[in-house]
């Protein structure tokens, strides 16, 4: 059976600044990857968007508008306009355009608050990007991207079956 406090307990170890280091760049390569990820926010590009994952020791928040993201404790004050709150891979597939976000929502895998026209924008700028992270994490491995990719991809699929939802 799929352990996922095991795989996730020695993020709780990590220093803030090199959490909030590898949450930059894995993000500024998600933007290197798909340019156009945000074109689609319109009015919203400028909102700060939250993400609280509930088995990380982290929070973050986005500012499409101006390409940045920072890193915080969990708990700390994040000003956002509207938030995510869920299990981190949740929150990931979801980005990722993948698993039926209605569906995860209506379920209460996840919670929102804040400015809910904002968080419609943001999902209608995520679809059709096929975003891929697992492959975007793999790309820093060098010749051991195949395999890192691969092994994240099962992580992902295990994680989310976990969760009861399916990989689309």
């Amino acid at each position: 059976m799929f352990a996922l406090h095991r795989l996730m307990a020695p993020v709780h170890m990590v220093p803030l600044p090199i959490a909030a280091r590898i949450a930059s760049m894995l993000f500024q390569q998600v933007l290197k990857t798909h340019p156009n990820l945000f074109d689609r926010l319109g009015e919203y590009s400028q909102s700060r968007f939250g993400f609280v994952p509930t088995d990380l020791p982290f929070a973050f928040s986005i500012r499409p508008g101006s390409r940045d993201i920072q890193t915080v404790r969990r708990g700390a004050a994040l000003a956002t306009d509207a938030t995510i709150t869920g299990p981190l891979f949740l929150m990931l597939a979801l980005a990722e355009g993948r698993v039926d976000g209605d569906a995860i929502f209506f379920a209460r895998k996840l919670a929102v608050t804040g400015d809910m026209e904002a968080i419609l924008a943001l999902r209608n700028a995520l679809d059709d990007n096929e975003i891929d992270l697992a492959k975007t994490v793999g790309s820093f491995s060098g010749p051991l991207k195949s395999s890192v990719s691969d092994l994240l991809s099962s992580i992902r699929r295990q994680a989310l079956k976990a969760h009861g939802v399916a990989w689309s």
